[in-house]
């Protein structure tokens, strides 16, 4: 990737299903960072800052769904999940299940990664 800002803050994008069934798949062995974010809110861009300060220690990558770029995929992970959708958004699988979720103001590094230690 030329941008590098993604190759700093440990993004992996998902822009499909089949990337997403690999995630609920992985979720068996450790923990998945899921943030739906969307590149036209201010809100949604704090969380995305707030996603880009993890620390590479958690060890997870923070799974990236561009919400305009994949509104099916987006559908497919609220339905999947039982979560409403929301952006922005941070799920952690665990298991092939939603174990912990927040939205917006409440999409913070610590809880993140809190959240992460809880379900490792």
């Amino acid at each position: 990737m030329s941008d590098s800002s993604e190759k700093q803050t440990n993004f992996a994008p998902v822009t499909d299903a089949g990337a997403f069934d690999e995630l609920v798949a992985r979720s068996h062995d450790s923990p998945v960072v899921l943030f739906k974010h969307s590149t036209t809110c201010p809100i949604s861009a704090r969380a995305h800052h707030q996603m880009a300060k993890l620390p590479t220690g958690v060890g997870v990558p923070v799974s990236l769904v561009v919400v305009q770029r994949a509104r099916e995929l987006s559908r497919r992970v609220a339905e999947q999940t039982g979560i409403r959708h929301e952006s922005p958004q941070a799920i952690i699988l665990r298991n092939g299940q939603a174990v912990w979720s927040a939205s917006h103001f409440d999409i913070t590094a610590e809880a993140v990664e809190q959240a992460v230690r809880d379900n490792a």
